[in-house]
């Protein structure tokens, strides 16, 4: 996805990847919607480093138990929940906020 996306928008390693230039068009932002799933985390992370590469703002839709491999990417993280059906809320935090409430939880 990432090599497509350079390829797609002219995004060089001299090029400033990821800004504007004044030579093309600006790219900034990826919505990857439950993109690493079914991928294996080593993929998902190779992926994500090319992301990181090239500059770009990810807004990352994954399961929980990918967090893990997403972890290192990310700065915040926002949890949809909606329990009963009726009334989806969603709770934002930084990723340490996060990693305190995990350890937390776990300890």
């Amino acid at each position: 996805m990432a090599a497509a996306l350079a390829f797609q928008f002219g995004l060089g390693a001299g090029q400033g990847a990821g800004r504007n230039t004044g030579k093309g068009r600006s790219f900034w932002f990826v919505v990857i919607d439950e993109a690493f799933g079914r991928g294996s985390d080593e993929s998902a992370r190779y992926g994500l480093e090319l992301f990181q590469r090239m500059k770009l703002q990810l807004l990352i839709v994954t399961p929980l138990q990918k967090i893990h491999v997403i972890e290192p990417f990310v700065a915040h993280v926002g949890f949809v929940a909606n329990t009963n059906g009726d009334d989806s809320q969603l709770r934002n935090m930084t990723i340490q906020e996060y990693r305190d409430e995990r350890d937390r939880r776990a300890g």
